[in-house]
């Protein structure tokens, strides 16, 4: 059963089409600030082998080295630096707060190379990622976030974190964990038993108002009020049964450090050990649940049906692929439950100072109007700040499927590539 929407079925839609020309690549191999290893490609102009100006593409899972930005950005003879995080394409065990230290690299390789102006294009997640960092980096070093949701070190107080100059958002959301209020499934009212529904609380049953795809659906405001609702209690759950094994954790821990820890026999010794190496793995069922997939009543605007990743949220919902269908509890703690994740960009904007392009994408399925655009505009805190909206665009402005040009991303580099010229120069 196909169920991944047409957006990927040529290929990852973020992925630029054609190939930058005049220009040279250089793959690289960064290492954070707590040694972990991070690869990225580094594009500059040929013209311009140190650009003064360069962006930085990346997200907390997905591949941006080849952005669909790039092409545009080097005719301009602007760099592009396009990273992964310490864990490419796979996020069960993203800690927002530790890959921060992923993005310090990126911005400290620039500045070492010679670039003068750093900006930080931050698409989809890479958007609360970056505003995220831009917080933190501005902060003094000890006023920064000491300790993760999980209760682990951040470091961030000891490590050098170097503020980008200019900030531009693209179809960015709230925060992965805001994504995940919404669109969990509140109908699961028991993680061991998945495929078992409260009725009353399923988006997808016809007596709630569900009808067959790809016909639109209504819900009665009283529905939406309890479903909204349940999809914080579900969450609640989980952040309960994720600090709960932390706690575990951080028992035996405890019990290994302490001076008794070798009056233990043998056995105790060794169970002790296991529980402190144990690592647990949560496994979130349905998270393909948000409303507006299948009401366009909710948050109007000129939206296919369905949502990012299928045509069928219905389907997809009992499907593997989804968001933060598995995750350590640490990673559940700071990045997928939007009470406990600091990654959260209505939290984060209000600290940045630098100026910022804020842009939306009018036929977006996951990003919303008036749930997410005009909510992050507002947040937005630089006295230099513009909001751009491209009504006919989708998330990562791919066109039609089957099409081989691009117009939503060349309307959409029009208004980016002058925005950072006016601001920091020419290139």
């Amino acid at each position: 059963m196909l169920l991944v929407s047409q957006t990927y079925w040529a290929g990852a839609p973020f992925h630029f089409r054609t190939p930058p020309q005049n220009a040279r690549v250089e793959p690289l191999l960064l290492r954070s600030e707590d040694h972990r290893e991070l690869t990225a490609l580094w594009w500059t102009p040929n013209a311009q082998p140190i650009p003064r100006i360069a962006v930085v593409a990346m997200h907390p899972r997905v591949d941006f080295t080849r952005h669909y930005s790039f092409p545009r950005l080097l005719d301009a003879g602007i760099g592009c630096l396009g990273a992964n995080t310490r864990n490419p394409n796979n996020d069960t065990d993203t800690v927002h707060e530790s890959i921060l230290l992923d993005v310090a690299a990126c911005v400290a390789h620039l500045r070492d190379v010679g670039v003068q102006k750093v900006v930080l294009l931050g698409n989809s997640g890479g958007g609360s990622l970056f505003a995220f960092y831009q917080a933190q980096a501005a902060r003094s070093p000890e006023q920064r976030l000491r300790k993760t949701p999980a209760g682990a070190a951040t470091r961030l107080e000891q490590s050098s974190l170097s503020p980008a100059d200019g900030m531009i958002y693209v179809s960015a959301h709230k925060g992965e964990g805001r994504v995940m209020n919404e669109c969990i499934d509140p109908a699961v009212v028991d993680e061991s038993a998945p495929l078992i529904s409260e009725s009353s609380l399923d988006m997808y049953d016809p007596e709630n108002g569900f009808q067959p795809a790809p016909q639109w659906s209504r819900y009665a405001p009283e529905f939406v009020a309890r479903y909204r609702a349940a999809q914080i209690d579900r969450v609640r759950r989980l952040d309960a049964l994720a600090l709960h094994a932390v706690e575990q954790t951080v028992s035996a821990e405890n019990l290994h450090a302490d001076p008794d820890f070798q009056k233990q026999s043998a056995k105790e010794q060794r169970s002790i050990l296991l529980r402190e190496a144990f690592e647990p793995v949560m496994v979130i069922y349905r998270t393909m649940a948000n409303l507006h997939y299948v009401n366009c009543t909710l948050d109007p605007s000129p939206r296919e049906y369905g949502s990012l990743l299928s045509d069928r949220p219905d389907l997809m919902n009992m499907a593997l692929m989804g968001f933060a269908r598995l995750c350590t509890p640490r990673a559940w703690l700071s990045t997928w439950s939007g009470i406990t994740s600091r990654a959260d960009m209505i939290q984060t904007l209000p600290e940045i100072m630098e100026p910022t392009l804020l842009v939306h994408a009018g036929r977006d399925r996951e990003i919303y109007p008036e749930t997410d655009a005009q909510p992050l505009f507002e947040a937005v805190a630089a006295p230099d700040r513009t909001f751009q909206a491209f009504e006919r665009a989708r998330h990562y402005f791919e066109p039609d499927f089957g099409s081989k040009a691009a117009p939503d991303v060349e309307a959409l580099m029009d208004a980016v590539v002058p925005w950072i010229l006016e601001r920091f120069g020419s290139a």
